[in-house]
């Protein structure tokens, strides 16, 4: 599933095609996703200028004209993407339909927005702008962590008393927003702590590390256009590429790239996903 860095490379990919044009049509070719479309989706979309684009956690919100927010989920295969629109020194043309184009935008300078998801786990929703954050996806959240409401003493604050494994404690929503498996097992490595320790035994000063290590790691995620693993891409097409820079994710038996260690990178079963770890570097 796309993590933090993923939604924020699509969301920067779609603003220039959609931020301030007008949603000219939109086809709506199935009731549902993960969950049923909003009722008359297709109708509340037309007509409306989308007036800015912005991230929450896993989700981007498209601010409309109307007073209403369009959310999206991306899921596990979801997919974004424009064509017809100039991006950079290319104009990508309008592909044929496909199967899985679930939500079609048609913007008035020529865009089009597809939403393609062949697993149907992402979602779609309409709220209105004001509230939205009381929408039951986005109230539970915790703090951004590249947002100043992410901080050492949040952190410490969050883990004091909790006997579940750091691993866990940074992928509840509640404590810190947008984190998921893959940035987590490389912040962990950066910080030299093992997946498995409980978060609550972990001194203060080592939890507060974990707060400029996980900015640096999502910053330079963000900047190498998120990770590509299967069926991410952004929203010109193009391939993410910070899985060329993974230290632990998914180089399981692969030597440790501490130029003092070596060691072969572990892989350990945590909640039913895949922590990597090297066994010397992280205690």
């Amino acid at each position: 599933m796309p993590e933090l860095p993923e939604v924020e490379t699509v969301m920067r990919g779609l603003a220039p095609a959609m931020q301030g044009a007008v949603i000219a049509r939109a086809d709506v070719n199935r009731p549902d996703l993960r969950w049923p479309f909003p009722p008359q989706m297709a109708q509340r979309l037309a007509g409306q200028q989308v007036l800015q684009l912005r991230r929450r956690s896993k989700y981007i919100l498209a601010d409309l004209a109307s007073g209403e927010s369009l959310l999206v989920h991306l899921g596990m295969s979801g997919r974004m993407l424009v064509s017809g629109d100039p991006l950079g020194q290319f104009v990508h043309e309008h592909p044929a339909a496909e199967k899985h184009d679930h939500v079609v935008l048609h913007m008035d300078n020529g865009a089009r927005i597809t939403f393609n998801d062949p697993r149907r786990f992402g979602a779609m929703d309409l709220m209105e702008t004001a509230t939205a954050s009381q929408h039951k996806l986005l109230s539970v959240l915790g703090p951004e962590p590249l947002g100043n409401d992410f901080h050492e003493a949040h952190l410490i604050a969050a883990f004091e008393g909790r006997n579940t494994p750091v691993k866990s404690a940074l992928l509840d929503q509640r404590l810190v927003a947008g984190l998921g498996n893959i940035y987590v097992c490389e912040a962990l490595y950066r910080a030299g702590i093992h997946p498995a320790r409980k978060a609550g035994r972990i001194a203060k000063t080592r939890v507060a590390s974990l707060v400029p290590i996980i900015r640096d790691v999502l910053s330079e995620a963000i900047k190498a256009g998120g990770s590509s693993l299967r069926d991410f891409r952004q929203a010109d097409g193009e391939l993410g590429y910070f899985q060329h820079s993974f230290d632990v994710y998914g180089r399981e038996g692969e030597s440790c790239r501490n130029p003092d260690c070596g060691a072969p990178i572990q892989r350990i079963v945590q909640s039913g996903r895949s922590s990597f770890y090297c066994r010397q570097c992280q205690r």
